[in-house]
């Protein structure tokens, strides 16, 4: 009681956050009952026909559900490796520029993207890459047909992947960065006492005391793959491209709102939920045990 009369302020302070997270993020839970229902909006919950797991097995066995699954699981990896990659050897370059104002000049650079939305980002992309764009002007100019990027599978799953990892990966990169400045500098300093180049100490230093960062971000994306992205795709892809580009998330927002098959829809978002849990309590334990990391 002592110490809640002294803390009393700090817990006042939480009261809003605490109640818009009931609202918003507990409070809508209760749809997870429409996942088991024949659900109708004008019967509600209380009067909707209740199926059970039909609304699972017509899921499963749609022609459609393996194919999105997959789009998940592709995009969502490469997106984890690259994300990881490229921040990586961003900071082992940044590292190495001895001018500070230059080193400044380009994090802000490659940081900037990360605070702009996906409804700007994704209509530059569209322009970047549509029939008339830079890009195909480009092309154009090396004498080669042009390409219809949006409209392509094999090319628009890579422009969605290496989208989200330009506008991301400044914030890795400012972690890493941060973890290569927290490696005593003694050690750099006797490697070149015993000829250590830039390269060795980058190999047997750096690397070394970066890596329970990287298994840390490592381990604690595996907890999102199976989120790959819904706005972004949301905003940038059409039916041309829904075979290659077509993630869960996109294919529960078409299953519930376009063909208002509310009950199927929540199923799909029940599995995702159930399966994200699970690999999100993984993870957190992974990263507990082998990098003491730990929210409380």
């Amino acid at each position: 009681m002592r110490t809640l009369r002294r803390d009393f302020p700090l817990h006042l302070m939480l009261v809003p956050g605490v109640i818009l997270t009931l609202i918003y993020a507990y409070g809508p839970m209760a749809g997870i009952i429409m996942a088991f229902q024949n659900f109708e909006p004008l019967s509600g919950f209380f009067k909707s026909k209740w199926v059970g797991f039909d609304n699972f097995t017509y899921v499963f066995h749609l022609p459609d559900f393996n194919q999105v699954l997959w789009n998940t699981l592709l995009i969502s990896i490469f997106k984890m490796i690259l994300f990881l990659l490229v921040p990586l050897i961003l900071a082992l370059l940044l590292n190495e520029i001895t001018k500070k104002w230059f080193s400044g000049l380009i994090q802000s650079s490659i940081f900037l993207p990360f605070f702009l939305s996906w409804t700007v980002l994704g209509g530059v992309i569209i322009e970047l890459f549509s029939l008339n764009g830079p890009v195909n002007g480009l092309i154009s100019l090396l004498g080669l047909k042009p390409i219809l990027f949006m409209l392509n599978n094999d090319w628009f799953r890579g422009i969605i992947i290496g989208s989200d990892v330009w506008k991301g990966m400044g914030y890795n990169m400012i972690i890493m960065l941060a973890a290569i400045t927290g490696i005593n500098m003694s050690l750099y300093e006797a490697a070149e006492v015993d000829g250590g180049g830039k390269w060795k100490q980058m190999l047997h230093i750096t690397l070394p005391g970066l890596a329970p960062m990287l298994i840390l971000l490592g381990v604690l994306s595996l907890g999102n793959i199976l989120n790959a992205g819904f706005e972004q795709i949301l905003l940038m892809y059409n039916p041309t491209v829904y075979q290659g580009s077509d993630i869960i998330d996109t294919f529960v927002y078409r299953l519930g709102m376009f063909s208002q098959q509310f009950g199927p829809a929540a199923a799909v978002g029940l599995f995702k939920s159930i399966i994200s849990l699970g690999l999100v309590s993984i993870s957190y334990y992974a990263a507990y045990k082998y990098n003491n990391y730990r929210i409380f």
